[in-house]
């Protein structure tokens, strides 16, 4: 099985994360992508995060309608912090049959080498970088971060970058919408609409729990 998977702390989730998991499943032909929200992350504030059981519960409403997509709270049953190269070596003690396509934004990729131990993470899944529209593609391993430039080279007829273990890295170029989580929130303070940010059952919830609004702080 081929599976995507997208990380974040959904805080919440909204519109370009569905449609950029929508792209990562038709670009590389999955049968599934799964939703991990971060139960601890490693490189955000846990002081003003909602619960993982609440960002769990929106991520759940948001993609209950699409049956490629599935929720994963792998995340919340370990302690400490919640390391992706750790994540990716559960799911691949759950399912040793599966090829797993990890989907990271332009800017982790700049920052990768600041993950715990980030080289482990070109053995345990491919690598897929999204990134904006009109910005170019990588042509060669010299166009690479430096701290991960040596992992891998380029294959010019493929069109990608190889690592060692056979997995490689990939850039999707995403349909940027311009939305993000801080946006939502704040929007959510200033008392303004989110109905096109988010789908109908994330926002639903969000006014039955009062979630971000001024009163909760």
């Amino acid at each position: 099985m081929k599976t995507g998977i997208i990380g974040g702390t959904f805080n919440p989730i909204h519109n370009g994360h569905l449609l950029i998991a929508q792209e990562l499943l038709a670009a590389f032909q999955l049968d599934r992508v799964l939703f991990i929200p971060a139960a601890s992350p490693p490189h955000k504030s846990d002081a003003n995060l909602p619960p993982f059981a609440q960002r769990m519960e929106m991520v759940t409403r948001a993609i209950a309608d699409r049956p490629a997509f599935q929720p994963c709270d792998i995340e919340s049953r370990r302690s400490g912090k919640s390391y992706s190269v750790h994540t990716l070596e559960q799911l691949q003690q759950l399912y040793p049959d599966d090829e797993f396509y990890f989907l990271i934004g332009m800017d982790s990729l700049h920052t990768l080498h600041s993950w715990h131990e980030y080289r482990r993470l070109f053995e345990l899944c491919h690598l897929v970088v999204a990134r904006r529209p009109g910005s170019e593609t990588p042509a060669s391993a010299e166009a690479l971060p430096v701290a991960i430039r040596p992992e891998f080279c380029y294959d010019s007829v493929l069109k990608t970058f190889c690592h060692q273990s056979g997995h490689h890295l990939y850039f999707l170029e995403e349909t940027f919408i311009d939305i993000s989580s801080t946006e939502i929130r704040r929007n959510i303070e200033q008392n303004r609409p989110i109905d096109t940010l988010v789908p109908t059952a994330v926002n639903d919830y969000i006014q039955a729990h009062h979630l971000y609004a001024p009163a909760e702080r």
